[in-house]
């Protein structure tokens, strides 16, 4: 028994040194450019798709938009020149002909299809004007044994083979430790399959397999896979969760009769109870002694950044400092006017950092965060730059997190880390989203973070009307804005473009605002947009808050938290090019008074199915929830989650539009696993997971 074990560990020991040094130092490096490392990730290195070579079809037998395998004899092969250099051949068998052509090609290729030659060749069929093709097929010499399973094709990059790459894996899975980290009561539970069955039928899979349930995902062993990387997600945001309560904060109580109960009364409005009840819950999250991370959602225009007054004023009141960041100078702006008007009249000394600032202004606002001095500090990402430090920074407030990297939020939460008593300390963290996070989202992505939502708007807010018209019908939105501007109102006219593209043929937003001004000489029309000098931006935001401007037109950075209740009509060219949750976004820019307020979305036909899909769900409702579920039907998780910008994958196996009971399943494996099995929990952490706790979530 201990000879046999010392074998296998000899085993498994030479063949993670021939993974290593696989075809030496060049394929190596291409592995780890894959993140391929230790067998641990080979194993878990699984097929994109499978190819089927274990038959031989004739000619005759082959389908446009199909893969085909076919064996026969080359009856012309030359180089033409026209419509341009390529290699063309014509392969023969008893039913039929089939063109070949390779539009790049080498010298061995050419031999490879010299005229008399037997060959057998797989790819994707066409029809081209010559009949059925194939372009760049794959060549292989005929008569040779056909392989009895299918091929798996695996994710890979430039100048690594599929023949070096199964290679590499085959040699880890006689290295890789393939036991299972779920006990056997939780597998026969859901009815999963052994972890080593799974992994060894995805390399190999058995002749007997069925094709579609590989491809579709949904053979036992692509159902254990999902599993296990849902549970070890699940698993990770709970052990964050855990670890978070083990963390050490400043305990931010409010103090009775002070600053949080002076801003109530100094308040020209009231609250409402959707506000007054996420006020009480971050309230008291911020007076325990670890760390809050709560997320807030609140549909556009509820009244967010009051409750952001609010923790701002507890925090300041107990003696520590407030950093709120927000995605764009204009957002962050606009906050620090309003957070400002609030909280400086009752003594809170509130400052501005982006990178927009003079190297004077930039100077002042750095020393008065470092001496503390700064009691709230609002800015852009201005705020992470490693010159920027705290006195005792002990609440961080995101505003639309998910517009940010991971990194750049871990960046902000680390500014704030002290020491007290010998303990790290971790400053509080409100994260703030004006578009709502799907159910199923927050159920596999923010299972470790207490969320809190505004769901009822502030009185007087009435619902925007939305309109879809057509872009030949100019004439009439322009009569609307007419009729708007001479009753006193003020309107957006949004293009997605600064400059001219051929591709996309854009109204932009420089013509745009010349044929206005042109069109609508008695009115005074402003023009924003991302290229213009911050100092430009800001005056013309201010000249149009003010009324000094009737008609802004303007790209999509009046997107969030730009915010002048007499604007009344909202104008969007070339609706169908944006994203739903940014067409919701741009909607919220009106409504914001007590007047009947117009959303138009002004499209170009002929409309693509997405497009469609897009604009006729904005046309039937306003819940941003229902819109946020949409928007993840049609686009996925990645931008509500902030993951574009961190290069940090998502699933890579299970998917949320199709695998949502694999992924209830496993939130309720989660806890009996963490309690009666943390040898298997921490074991599964360790194969799925290993070095990406940290962006999880932070």
């Amino acid at each position: 028994m201990a000879a046999s074990a010392a074998s296998g560990r000899a085993s498994r020991s030479a063949a993670k040194k021939r993974t290593a040094g696989q075809s030496g130092s060049l394929v190596e490096r291409k592995l780890r450019h894959l993140g391929l490392h230790e067998p641990s990730d080979f194993i878990v290195h699984l097929p994109l798709r499978y190819e089927d070579e274990t038959h031989i079809s004739s000619i005759a037998s082959l389908r446009p938009g199909a893969a085909g395998q076919v064996e026969g004899e080359v009856i012309r092969s030359e180089v033409q020149f026209r419509p341009r250099r390529q290699l063309h051949a014509i392969l023969e068998d008893d039913s039929g002909q089939l063109v070949l052509r390779w539009l790049n090609f080498y010298p061995s290729q050419q031999k490879q299809v010299e005229a008399g030659k037997r060959i057998r060749v797989r790819g994707e069929v066409r029809s081209g004007f010559g009949g059925y093709e194939m372009v760049h097929p794959k060549v292989s010499a005929a008569g040779t044994a056909l392989p009895e399973a299918l091929t798996p094709v695996y994710p890979t990059t430039d100048g690594l083979s599929q023949l070096s790459l199964r290679k590499a894996i085959d040699n880890a899975l006689g290295a890789a430790d393939l036991s299972d980290t779920l006990p056997d009561a939780l597998c026969k539970r859901y009815g999963l399959i052994p972890f080593a069955d799974a992994i060894r039928v995805l390399h190999h899979p058995p002749a007997n397999v069925s094709y579609a349930d590989l491809i579709e995902r949904g053979h036992p062993a692509w159902v254990r896979i999902k599993f296990d990387e849902l549970l070890a997600q699940q698993l990770s945001l709970a052990a964050a969760r855990a670890a978070r309560r083990k963390q050490k904060a400043c305990a931010l109580d409010a103090v009775p009769g002070g600053l949080v109960q002076a801003l109530r009364r100094s308040l020209p409005f009231s609250l409402t109870a959707a506000q007054e009840r996420v006020i009480a819950d971050i309230s008291s999250d911020l007076g325990r002694t670890f760390p809050m991370h709560r997320l807030l959602q609140g549909d556009v225009g509820s009244g967010k950044t009051i409750v952001a007054a609010f923790a701002a004023a507890q925090a300041v009141s107990s003696g520590c400092q407030v950093a709120i960041m927000a995605p764009t100078e204009i957002l962050a702006e606009q906050h620090f006017h309003k957070l400002e008007s609030w909280l400086k009249p009752l003594g809170v000394h509130t400052v501005w950092l982006a990178g927009s600032l003079s190297a004077k202004q930039r100077k002042a606002a750095l020393d008065a965060a470092a001496s503390g001095q700064a009691q709230l500090v609002v800015g852009t990402t201005a705020l992470i730059q490693e010159k920027v430090a705290f006195a005792k920074l002990g609440l961080v407030i995101l505003d639309e997190q998910h517009r940010f990297g991971v990194g750049q939020r871990l960046e902000l939460s680390r500014k704030g880390e002290g020491l007290q008593d010998g303990q790290a300390l971790i400053p509080h963290q409100l994260n703030m989203s004006a578009t709502p996070i799907p159910r199923t989202l927050a159920m596999t992505f923010f299972a470790d973070l207490d969320v809190s939502a505004i769901d009822e708007l502030p009185p007087g807010r009435s619902p925007v009307l939305t309109k879809l018209i057509a872009d030949s019908r100019r004439d009439e939105v322009l009569s609307s804005v007419m009729a708007e501007v001479r009753q006193g109102r003020q309107a957006y006219w949004v293009c997605p473009l600064v400059e001219e593209s051929e591709a996309l043929q854009l109204q932009t937003a420089v013509d745009t605002h010349a044929r206005l001004a042109s069109a609508l000489p008695d009115m005074r029309v402003g023009l924003v947009h991302g290229k213009l000098a911050t100092a430009e931006k800001q005056q013309i935001m201010h000249d149009f808050r003010a009324g000094l401007v009737d008609l802004l037109v303007a790209t999509t950075v009046i997107e969030v938290g730009v915010d002048v209740p007499n604007a009344s009509l909202m104008i969007i060219e070339h609706a169908e090019r944006f994203g739903l949750a940014q067409l919701h976004q741009l909607r919220g820019r009106v409504g914001r008074g007590d007047r009947q307020s117009i959303c138009v979305l002004m499209y170009q036909t002929p409309l693509s199915a997405i497009a469609r899909q897009r604009l006729r769900a904005l046309y039937e409702t306003a819940d941003g929830f229902e819109i946020a579920q949409r928007d993840l039907d049609l686009r996925g998780p990645g931008e509500f989650l902030g993951v574009r910008q961190s290069g940090q994958e998502l699933l890579r196996f299970a998917s949320l539009e199709t695998d949502i009971r694999i992924a209830e399943q496993a939130r309720e494996a989660v806890n009996e696993l963490r309690a009666h099995y943390p040898r298997h929990a921490h074991a599964h952490l360790r194969r799925w997971m290993r070095d990406k706790q940290d962006f999880l979530r932070t």
